[in-house]
């Protein structure tokens, strides 16, 4: 198994808004979480990537094999969409970025200034930064934010690389993919409960 969650528990400014989770993500598969907004899918992500500590509960297969992908992009506006892409390869110790380039269609913009590229085009190259890292867990939170129809497309398909590649995949989208690898898991009946403050019960 990759990736597993236990009875996990997540707040969001202090406040629970999931408990219960338990689930498995194997090598070439993906995990797709669903639930309405403000549903806590964000703040399930923010955690499994360790940027912010569970209340309850146990995560394990994390740390140093994830690679994870929110709403910003990550870049830095006055390099070059290669320069980008080596900066962050050699973070991760890596220093080919002709997969990356190819897989989001950037060739044509490799000597382009990342603040000049267009919204879509911007996040094209924050996901290709993805297949720079090397790290098997990719975690991804609204990764189609952005863009048009064909660049659907060739994240699905570096998704789909990956997950052939022996990686795994855990994200929040809306969009259905059309990966025959994907399980659902809806994060719904997991709503935390009210929880009763010891000054609440004085008052009960």
């Amino acid at each position: 198994m990759e990736l597993q969650v236990t009875d996990l528990a997540v707040a969001r400014g202090g406040v629970p808004v999931l408990e219960g989770l338990t689930f498995g993500l194997s090598s070439g598969r993906a995990l797709v979480l669903r639930g309405p907004n403000g549903s806590g899918k964000t703040t399930l992500l923010r955690t499994i990537a360790g940027l912010q500590p569970a209340l309850e509960g146990s995560i394990d297969g994390a740390g140093e094999r994830i690679a994870y992908a929110a709403h910003a992009d990550g870049l830095k506006t006055a390099l070059s969409v290669t320069e980008n892409l080596t900066f962050w390869a050699q973070v991760f110790g890596n220093s080919d970025i002709s997969a990356a380039l190819a897989g989001f269609d950037l060739g044509d913009l490799a000597d382009r200034p990342a603040g000049s590229l267009s919204a879509g085009q911007k996040r094209r190259l924050g996901l290709a930064r993805l297949m720079v890292t090397g790290r098997p867990v990719w975690v991804l939170d609204e990764p189609t934010v952005s863009l048009d129809t064909a660049s659907v497309a060739l994240f699905a398909d570096a998704v789909r690389g990956h997950l052939k590649g022996g990686g795994s995949a855990l994200m929040a989208t809306h969009i259905d993919l059309g990966l025959d690898e994907a399980n659902v898991f809806d994060v719904t009946p997991h709503r935390a409960k009210p929880r009763v403050s010891v000054l609440d019960e004085a008052f009960l």
